[in-house]
């Protein structure tokens, strides 16, 4: 094999923001082809609903379905599926989604109200959406976590309706992510993909219902989609590859550094692991551990590959310039690898999800901590937040006028609705006034 390679960067060299710009950038548009292909499903799908996604699905799946029945597994196989998975799986899952469904509960958003002295009331009414769609990535590829991670805040807030699609291409589904679907909670699975799938949560079908919202990840074409039909349904995002950054004093194990940068590397080709510590011959240690431990892995030539096109270890001067160039990249995942990372969260800007102390991995979030994984990547972190209860709650204000009320508050709307030129306003507020 031959010697892994990763980017070696440091803060003193004068074209050092230049370099860590272009290794951060990530360009999320898709190509023409793509686009092309894809507003044409959309469309179809549009058009002649079931038909189109029993062709689209026999088409891209490699399955020979009739009937779009085919496509509709019942809860009783996704009990099936439950009951055939090992007890430890099993204990896990739901472990996990117990510990995923407790901390979400404390992101319920609540209503309230207040009352002004005239007896003027205000306030603002919290709903769930109604229904939901879940995307998770199908076929041989096993991705429970990701059913968990989507449903379970839905449930939480209250949602009523819970729709998932999985693709089954050559007929194969995980049933360990049908069993997750059977734990968390989901109402109907179909078992279509791609960006049909998307197509169908977003303006219905005969069969599949049309959703207030679609989340979870997917492929280029999901991706592509769900921007695509995002006005007619709300999203949760469209996610770039994984990342992680790492900042270090220097007194962690470097065997657990490299592989907290492997968990994010072996991801795909794109994803980022970049760690910063302010010890060069730290980061040597961190590198002869990469060189160390990557034979190892099963996925070793996609770590490679991400490592080497994406992956980099930065030298700062001390810890205050660390912080900076982690606000710089707002990152999807933070590790804090230090003595006293709770120090550090005042200065911390911008992260999707901030992994406090040296025994706190990366993928204890992924799986089980309790926090979403779901997380802002590419530096949208600058604005946007994990998925969460939020996401399936709307709010609604509230306002009620007594007669006192509503002729108070009328001069003033008449006097601005006049300033605005609409006659209208100030005439439907004066109606109101106390004469």
């Amino acid at each position: 094999m031959s010697k892994p390679t990763i980017n070696r960067l440091t803060s003193a060299d004068p074209d050092f923001l230049p370099s860590l710009d272009k290794l951060i950038a990530w360009d999320m548009v898709s190509n023409s082809e793509v686009e092309s292909a894809v507003a044409e499903i959309l469309t179809q799908v549009r058009a002649r609903g079931d038909a189109a996604l029993i062709e689209y699905s026999n088409r891209f799946d490699r399955r020979d379905c009739q009937s779009i029945s085919e496509f509709c597994l019942s809860s009783e196989q996704l009990q099936e599926a439950l009951a055939s998975i090992d007890s430890v799986t099993r204990d896990a899952l739901e472990t996990a989604a117990a510990r995923i469904r407790d901390y979400h509960s404390h992101q319920l958003q609540e209503s309230w109200q207040y009352h002004e002295a005239d007896g003027t009331v205000l306030g603002q009414q919290v709903t769930p959406l109604e229904s939901v769609g879940i995307y998770v990535p199908g076929g041989k590829a096993s991705y429970p976590s990701s059913v968990l991670m989507n449903c379970i805040p839905a449930r939480v807030a209250g949602v009523s309706e819970v729709i998932m699609m999985v693709p089954a291409p050559d007929n194969e589904l995980s049933p360990i992510v049908l069993a997750a679907a059977a734990i968390a909670g989901v109402d109907k699975v179909f078992t279509i993909g791609g960006a049909q799938a998307i197509a169908a949560l977003a303006y219905g079908t005969e069969t599949v219902p049309k959703v207030d919202k679609i989340v979870g990840p997917g492929n280029i074409y999901v991706a592509t989609a769900k921007r695509k039909v995002f006005g007619s349904v709300g999203l949760d995002m469209v996610a770039g590859p994984s990342e992680i950054l790492v900042v270090c004093d220097g007194q962690t194990d470097p065997d657990w550094i490299a592989m907290d940068l492997f968990s994010q590397a072996e991801h795909d080709e794109d994803a980022q692991s970049i760690l910063i510590a302010w010890d060069a011959d730290y980061l040597d240690a961190v590198q002869q551990s990469i060189e160390k431990l990557l034979p190892e892995m099963e996925r070793r030539d996609i770590i490679t590959q991400s490592l080497a096109n994406r992956g980099a270890l930065i030298e700062v001067a001390d810890a205050g310039e660390a912080v900076t160039i982690c606000n710089r990249i707002a990152p999807e995942h933070l590790e804090l690898s230090v003595a006293d990372p709770e120090s550090w969260l005042p200065n911390i800007k911008h992260a999707g999800a901030i992994f406090m102390g040296r025994h706190t991995a990366e993928a204890l979030g992924d799986y089980c901590a309790g926090p979403n994984h779901v997380l802002p990547t590419s530096a949208t972190s600058r604005f946007s937040s994990p998925l969460g209860v939020y996401d399936f709650q709307k709010r609604s204000s509230l306002i009620f006028c007594s007669e006192q009320g509503a002729s108070d508050l009328g001069r003033i709307a008449s006097v601005l609705g006049r300033g605005e030129s609409l006659t209208a306003h100030a005439r439907s507020a004066e109606y109101r006034i106390k004469k």
